[in-house]
């Protein structure tokens, strides 16, 4: 016959009351943690800002997104140059507006092929590498004045096959691949540039 004492009874209810009560507390400082932790991080909420990042509730309220957005591309030969030219346009203003150009930036591009592996039965290359460099000048309309100037470049690989079309699509994608991260690369630059050129510049006088 199984029989259970009242001491014994009484003492596991006593012991869980006070594993209950015990954790409470613990909840509430969990708790109370997790919020003082939270009003620590709101002052630091203002202080970090993205480069590209709006000063108000529109793109256009940025006066970096406005300085990038006036700047105009020329004109860029043959088709690695077109490809680039259309990755800065996006890049540079990506809202199809068209404001009045007060920047004017020319591109010239060197483009090169190299095959450093070679297949020794059939004498063929069977990968190709394509490096391109980009000379770029951003000046001012209509005082011509120079604002940054600099050299970017990228390398993009590609395999080369025995179907010819297959080898055009191939470079034409390496291509595409240097396009983009040229186009990249100098806006980046010429942001970084205008930012500075902004942050020095003397507030605006409010007059009453």
């Amino acid at each position: 016959m199984w029989w259970f004492s009242k001491a014994a009874v009484g003492g596991s209810a006593g012991g869980a009351h006070s594993t209950a009560e015990g954790r409470l507390p613990t909840a509430a400082l969990r708790h109370v943690t997790v919020l003082c932790v939270a009003l620590l991080a709101l002052p630091l909420a203002g202080c970090l800002q993205p480069l590209y990042a709006p000063a108000g509730f529109g793109l256009d309220s940025s006066p970096l997104a406005a300085e990038l957005q006036s700047i105009a591309v020329d004109e860029i030969p043959l088709r690695l140059g077109h490809y680039v030219r259309n990755e800065l346009i996006f890049g540079l203003n990506g809202t199809g507006s068209q404001p009045p150009p007060r920047y004017r930036l020319t591109v010239v591009l060197r483009e090169r092929v190299q095959t450093p592996i070679l297949d020794t039965v059939t004498g063929r290359a069977t990968s190709a590498t394509v490096i391109v460099d980009a000379e770029y000048r951003l000046i001012t309309i209509p005082d011509e004045v120079e604002v940054t100037k600099g050299v970017a470049f990228n390398i993009a690989s590609y395999d080369r096959f025995s179907n010819r079309f297959s080898n055009v699509r191939a470079a034409r994608d390496a291509e595409i691949r240097d396009a983009r991260v040229i186009a990249e690369s100098i806006r980046t630059r010429i942001a970084t540039v205008m930012a500075d050129r902004l942050s020095s510049l003397p507030p605006p006088v409010v007059t009453k």
